[in-house]
């Protein structure tokens, strides 16, 4: 069974770890990685296109970057 990324270690500070974000930077990418597989499953399953998943994701994302702008 696959470890969730939410169960994964975060560098101490004490292992030349500049800032938070560094040591957290690893760890935040693996659960969006694994956040957009599940969309793209669930979508999938649901009958869309892996294509059409995507470019719901990519909108999503640019709605959550620029709140109110149009597409």
């Amino acid at each position: 069974m696959p470890i969730l990324a939410s169960h994964q270690q975060v560098a101490p500070p004490k292992d030349h770890i500049l800032t938070a974000r560094e040591a957290l930077e690893p760890l935040f990418l693996k659960i969006e990685e694994e956040a957009e597989v599940k969309m793209i499953a669930a979508a999938i399953r649901a009958g869309w296109s892996p294509e059409d998943a995507m470019s719901a994701i990519d909108g999503l994302r640019r709605d959550e970057l620029f709140p109110g702008s149009e597409h």
